[in-house]
């Protein structure tokens, strides 16, 4: 009974939990795939503007049907790519 305390008990909501970074025998999120839409509002976005601010992000993640997330870490992986170029 003392043993359901800790990750387990945690992690009940399953999702969540695995999204936040455990990485003790769970397995990674899939990768997104994201279609070629989202890649081409994603990058015109990116040269607009290379930061979004909150509500920007959760006005472009409605629009793509992505999560903010989602979002928040292709623009940081965008940034890399363009720092990586120069």
């Amino acid at each position: 009974a003392d043993e359901s305390s800790g990750y387990e008990s945690e992690s009940a909501g399953g999702e969540p939990a695995a999204a936040a970074g455990g990485t003790r025998g769970r397995q990674r999120r899939a990768r997104t795939a994201f279609t070629s839409e989202q890649v081409c509002r994603l990058e015109k976005t990116f040269h607009r503007q290379k930061y979004l601010g909150a509500s920007e992000r959760r006005k472009l993640a409605a629009a793509l049907q992505l999560s903010e997330i989602q979002i928040k870490t292709w623009f940081q992986n965008r940034r890399m790519k363009l720092k990586r170029q120069i």
